[in-house]
């Protein structure tokens, strides 16, 4: 009987093949049509059944190996790329011209790919049949939300499913390494607007008018007491100011001043807390100045909580087939975010982290660097894990 390696082995020449091809095409977020053409078929190579997209979702694409009269887990990808202009100089860098897989998506989907073809040849031996899939848009259009309305999740799309999984390149982990954490992971990702309303005039002349950049930069600075003063200090939370807009002269103050920012919580109590103290702080300079406040607040992903139990299962495989000092656990969350936080607020799951920075290096490239790629080396243990988890589960 072929072990789970040696099936891996044989297809793995041919995901480290697809991942390059899928380097070489990156595509934002509903864009992926190239992307979803090159998975699909490998699939069909493989002799793998898939749906190709769903309401809203045109370039998902779901397979289901197995047995589904048997509990359905899920696994998932994600497949968009990022708008920057690629600088590694790889052989398969990017052909798409201010476009990169800078976040490792194709390291992703390729391994998802290569977890499809082990689990294919070991079917009938699985304890669940296994729901694979390809999401578009997890950068910033929240893919995750339209593949679950579509029914990904609760049966109008193959089997129910009882538990879901993802993995993530992680920089400064050493490939060889899986990572992860019980409850919260990775933070929501909410966004906000503020825009200052005064009365432009001669920059000779200041007291004349009413100026809105003195007050919106009073804000910024008020910002930076939100955290230790608004929330406590020991609790996950940034707030980072990163667009600020206004005028057109040195020598006139113009009738409005804009900024624009991100907060991130772990929490939905500090996720509303922060949002009233961000608009509080800014009325408040508004009001010195005898401005006029426009606030917009947008909200982006919940934070990722991974379940305890599935958390807790996916360290055991890690430490029992990788070794027990593989498996590094997560001290502390990530303040970025991850639309994977959709499914984990519908079923228990987990995301789990893999070392992409070789054992000879000091340092690696952080996502979204210019300079980033998920590694081939890194491609063997994704599909491993992907694979143990779904032939260890718990049914």
């Amino acid at each position: 009987m072929n072990t789970l390696d040696s099936i891996r082995d044989r297809h793995l020449r041919a995901v480290i093949d697809l991942r390059h091809r899928l380097h070489r095409i990156p595509e934002l977020g509903y864009e992926e049509h190239k992307t979803a053409a090159a998975i699909r078929e490998h699939l069909d190579r493989l002799g793998i059944s898939h749906i190709g997209g769903v309401d809203g979702a045109p370039t998902t694409t779901i397979a289901v190996i197995g047995d589904a009269a048997k509990p359905c887990i899920a696994l998932r990808a994600d497949m968009d790329a990022l708008p920057i202009a690629e600088q590694t100089g790889l052989p398969y860098a990017s052909e798409h011209p201010g476009r990169m897989h800078a976040c490792g998506h194709d390291g992703h989907c390729a391994a998802l790919v290569g977890a499809g073809a082990v689990l294919n040849e070991m079917a009938e031996r699985l304890p669940v049949c296994v729901k694979l899939i390809w999401q578009p848009a997890e950068e910033a259009g929240g893919g995750a939300q339209r593949v679950i309305a579509a029914g990904v999740l609760d049966g109008r799309i193959g089997p129910p499913v009882k538990a879901i999984f993802a993995l993530h390149g992680w920089p400064g982990l050493k490939v060889g390494c899986v990572a992860t954490k019980r409850g919260p992971m990775l933070a929501a990702t909410d966004n906000f607007t503020a825009t200052f309303h005064g009365q432009g005039c001669h920059g000779a002349y200041p007291h004349m008018g009413r100026d809105p950049i003195v007050a919106a930069a009073q804000a910024v600075v008020a910002l930076q007491q939100v955290i230790s003063r608004d929330m406590d200090p020991t609790d996950g939370a940034v707030v980072t100011v990163g667009l600020f807009n206004a005028g057109v002269a040195v020598n006139i103050i113009p009738d409005a001043a804009t900024f624009s920012g991100t907060a991130r919580t772990l929490t939905e109590a500090n996720r509303r807390r922060i949002r009233a103290a961000i608009e509080r702080r800014c009325a408040g300079a508004a009001a010195g100045a005898d401005c006029r406040l426009e606030f917009q607040w947008s909200e982006g992903y919940p934070a990722v909580n991974n379940d305890p139990a599935m958390a807790d299962f996916v360290a055991e495989v890690a430490r029992s087939t990788l070794g027990p000092d593989r498996f590094i656990p997560v001290a502390k969350p990530s303040m970025g975010g991850e639309d994977f936080s959709y499914y984990l607020e519908r079923v228990p799951g987990c995301i789990f982290l893999i070392g992409v920075e070789a054992g000879d290096r000091n340092g690696y490239p952080v996502l979204h660097s210019d300079q980033y790629d998920f590694t081939d080396d890194a491609l063997a243990v994704a599909i491993g894990m992907l694979v143990e988890v779904a032939a260890r589960f718990p049914a």
